[in-house]
């Protein structure tokens, strides 16, 4: 599937990897600190403001460095619903089509970006991925507001 969800021809497959300079498939790696701040995501101990779209990116970058995307989406969904619940927040707050879709917009980063060492480093030499209006240009306000 390409950036938004659309089928590649033939059995393409895009992964969490990107191309290396000889077009070896390179991986993306994480740092202690974004194991911690995983652990921390999944126990529940990270305060509801310091989850903002960066810290949504981080996650997203965490997620698929250690999975497949489809593996990192269903993580993802299960401990954003989590949290979701244990901080006493409205679950309508998670949104399938805009998680969906962030998660495959980071992949595309990350799968045309040298390797990175972290999230961090990932965020910084991908500062577009920062742009929350980068969903605008395809989803519709209606698609953007609806609860899938």
């Amino acid at each position: 599937m390409g950036i938004f969800g659309e089928p590649l021809p033939g059995n393409a497959q895009l992964g969490t990897r990107s191309q290396g300079q000889r077009g070896d498939m390179v991986r993306h790696e994480l740092s202690n600190e974004d194991r911690q701040y995983r652990a921390d995501f999944e126990a529940c101990r990270l305060p509801p403001g310091e989850l903002d779209h960066r810290g949504h990116i981080r996650l997203a970058y965490i997620y698929l460095a250690s999975s497949d995307t489809e593996t990192a989406l269903v993580s993802i969904r299960a401990a954003l619903q989590a949290y979701l619940r244990h901080h006493g927040i409205d679950a309508s707050k998670y949104h399938e089509t805009i998680t969906r879709a962030w998660i495959l917009a980071v992949r595309h980063f990350m799968e045309v970006s040298p390797v990175c060492p972290s999230a961090g480093a990932f965020v910084e030499a991908n500062p577009g991925v920062l742009d929350a209006s980068l969903m605008m240009s395809h989803y519709s306000p209606v698609s953007r507001m609806s609860p899938n």
